[in-house]
Order: structure tokens, then sequence, then C-alpha cells
């Protein structure tokens, strides 16, 4: 399972980056707004900054400004993916999108039929929100296992990318689930790396490798 970044702080992206696990990098006009930055110029700057695949996401309603946003976003890196809604303009202007060899990210899916729907226009990824579909008191993660089943029995080659993540647990149900890519935001990313033992662990080696640096240097 790949994993993604769900922000445009560029700060983020470098410091998850560094570690060398980041896989690609989401985006939608909510995260880009908090930057207050001309949405073109960071957009390429995180295209730049991310060898693997970055979403944009298209912020026309119908489906033929869609789709010709949807050109301009593609043609801004190798690595730009182009996010849709999933709604009827969205499938349209995707469908239109795959057709043209773009590479499409069908968002705001909340159900397994709305998943079928990006698969049979031929999307890339498919981003299931599993924390909204709690949100609702629905279960999302029920959701996401029923759509990478389907996903395998029909032989579906889009990737189903679990969104909307909001704990650490959220990351490794996904996995157990199938998922082919988790995205989540900064906090939650930060938090995978975290255990009390680890850090147990790396004190009391820390505190016996010096004592012995002290032992050795004594004896000299």
């Amino acid at each position: 399972m790949r994993l993604f970044l769900d922000t445009a702080n560029l700060e983020e992206i470098r410091e998850i980056n560094r570690w060398g696990v980041l896989s690609g990098i989401t985006t939608n006009p909510t995260l880009v707004s908090k930057e207050n930055e001309d949405p073109e110029a960071l957009w390429k700057e995180i295209l730049a900054e991310v060898e693997g695949d970055v979403s944009l996401e298209t912020t026309e309603p119908e489906a033929d400004p869609m789709y010709k946003q949807g050109l301009h976003l593609a043609q801004m890196g190798p690595n730009a993916v182009v996010k849709v809604p999933m709604t009827p303009d969205g499938l349209e202007a995707g469908k239109r999108l795959v057709a043209d060899g773009i590479r499409v990210n069908v968002t705001l899916v909340f159900s397994p039929a709305q998943a079928i729907l990006a698969a049979e226009i031929g999307a890339y990824i498919v981003s299931p929100f599993l924390g909204r579909i709690d949100d609702v008191a629905s279960d999302g993660m029920y959701a996401l296992r029923q759509i990478c089943e389907i996903y395998d029995i029909q032989g579906y080659d889009t990737n189903v990318l679990a969104a909307s993540l909001r704990h650490p647990m959220h990351v490794v149900e996904s996995a157990i689930a199938g998922a082919d890519i988790a995205t989540m935001p900064y906090d939650v990313f930060v938090k995978l790396v975290k255990h009390p033992l680890t850090d147990v662990g790396l004190q009391k080696f820390t505190q016996d490798w010096q004592a012995l640096q002290r032992g050795l240097k004594g004896g000299a």
C-alpha cells in the first residue's frame, strides 16, 4: 500500500518526503486555500518536490469546462493526476480525460455503487472518504472492504485510495482491507512512526552505550 500525504503545505511535504516513505500527494481546493498562495505556482512546486503522483482537483462544476480545466492541470507535470468529483458531470469529464490518456482520480466517493461507476470510466484512482462516512453514522471501513472486494472480483484496474483517514488504525485497517493507497493529513502520518516502547528502548540503548563509552575512557 502506497502512502500519500493529504496536504498542500510544502513544509509538511518536505518533512515526510525526507523520511523516504512518501509515494504521493493529494490536494483539494480547501487545502490549497489554506496556504493563501497562487494555486498554480503552489501546484508546480509540489509537483517538483514529489516524484510520485500528485492529485490536482478541478473546480468547474460542469462537464465541458471541467474537462478543459483537467487538460490544463494534466499538463502541469508528468506526475499530475486530475481529480474530478463523483457527479454526472465529473464522470463525463473524467471519461473524456481518460480517453485522452490522462490519469483521473474520482473523488468524494462514499459508496461501493459510486466506486463501480469510477472504475467503469477507467479512472486511475477512486477515493472513498472513510472518515466522512463514519461521520454520518455509517461504517467507512466496511465500505472500503466492499469496494476492494468488488474490484478484485470484477478485475478492475482502478486503484483504491483510502481517504479521510483520521488516525493510524485507519491506515492499518485500510492496508488489511486491501487498499492500494492511503492518504492522510500530516498529523496522522507523523503518528505512524510513534510508539512508547520505541522511545523507551532507544533511551535504554543510548544510556547503555554512553555508560560503555565512559567506562572505556575511565580505564584508558
